[in-house]
C-alpha cells in the first residue's frame, strides 16, 4: 500500500478494528492481570491485540517502524512509523467497563499522518487525517460550538493528580466553572469531544501511543489538541483537547497548573 493519506487513514482504521476485535474477545472473560515494571496492569488481551496489529503492519508496510506500548519499537530509523496502543484504558477494561479503545497512528517524525480510535465494546470508530476530515462510524465528526464554560462538559481520566498537585488545583478550578465534570475518561473522553458530546478532555500524563492518534482526530473535527503548555503536539507528555470556542479559556484556567 502506498503513502497516499487516504490509504494510510484506511489502513489505520483497519488495524484498529483488527486489534480491537481481538481485545474484545477477551473482554469480561475473567482473564489474569499482570503488573508491568512501571506498576501499570497488562493482560493477555493487550499483548495479543498488539501482536495482531504488528503482524498486519509487517505484512503491509514492511519498511515502516512500529512503536507499541507492550512490545516497544522496531526499525527505529524508519522514516515512517506506526504508533500502537492495543487497549487504551486497561484498568477500565479489566473492570468490565466498556469505555476503552484501540489507538493507531502513523507518523513521520512528530507529524501525524493519520489516526484511528476504535471502541469495540460500544462499536464506535473515529478516523482522521490532516486535511481529509474526521469521521465517526463513516459520518463527519464535529466538535460542539458551545462557547460558555458555565454550560460545558469537562472530562478527565484521573482527577487525583497524585504527582502534580498544581495541575490538580487548576483542574478543580476548571471543573468548578463547568456545568458538568466526569471521569472514566481515557481515550473515550476524546471521542466525546470530537463528536460534540463534551467540550474538554484533560490528561495529566500521556505517552506517545496514548496521544498520537487523538491529535488528528480532535483537530480534524474542528477542535484544538495541545499539551498543558499550549503547544500543538502529541508528544508533550500530557494533553488537553477542546472544542475551538473554549480552547483559549480552558487553557488559561489549566495553564495556572504549569510550572514556569
Amino acid at each position: 500500500m502506498n503513502a497516499d493519506p487516504r490509504d494510510l487513514m484506511e489502513a489505520a482504521a483497519d488495524v484498529a478494528r483488527k486489534a480491537g476485535d481481538v481485545a474484545l474477545d477477551f473482554f469480561r472473560r475473567g482473564i489474569a492481570v499482570d503488573t508491568k515494571s512501571d506498576g501499570t496492569p497488562v493482560t493477555v488481551a493487550d499483548r495479543t491485540a498488539e501482536w495482531t496489529a504488528r503482524e498486519w503492519l509487517e505484512a503491509h508496510f514492511p519498511e515502516d517502524g512500529i512503536l507499541g506500548e507492550e512490545f516497544g519499537e522496531s526499525r527505529p530509523g524508519a522514516k515512517r512509523r506506526w504508533i500502537l496502543d492495543p487497549i487504551d484504558g486497561t484498568k477500565t477494561f479489566i473492570r468490565g467497563v466498556p469505555l476503552w479503545g484501540t489507538l493507531v497512528a502513523v507518523a513521520e517524525g512528530e507529524n501525524i499522518l493519520a489516526g484511528a480510535a476504535y471502541f469495540p465494546a460500544v462499536n464506535e470508530l473515529l478516523v482522521a487525517s490532516p486535511g481529509l476530515g474526521c469521521f465517526w462510524n463513516g459520518s463527519a465528526a464535529r466538535v460542539s460550538e458551545q462557547d460558555s464554560l458555565a454550560q460545558s462538559v469537562v472530562l478527565i481520566t484521573d482527577e487525583r493528580f497524585l504527582q502534580n498537585p498544581a495541575k490538580g488545583q487548576a483542574w478543580r478550578e476548571l471543573s468548578r466553572q463547568a456545568s458538568l465534570s466526569r471521569t472514566w475518561g481515557d481515550c473515550y473522553g476524546y471521542l466525546l469531544v470530537a463528536t460534540g458530546r463534551a467540550e474538554a478532555m484533560v490528561d495529566e500524563a500521556l505517552s506517545p501511543w496514548d496521544a498520537a492518534a487523538l491529535q488528528p482526530i480532535i483537530e480534524e473535527a474542528g477542535g484544538v489538541f495541545t499539551d498543558w503548555k499550549g503547544t500543538r503536539t502529541a508528544f508533550g507528555g500530557d494533553g488537553i483537547a477542546t472544542n475551538a470556542a473554549l480552547a483559549k479559556q480552558v487553557r488559561e484556567v489549566l495553564g495556572k497548573g504549569v510550572r514556569p
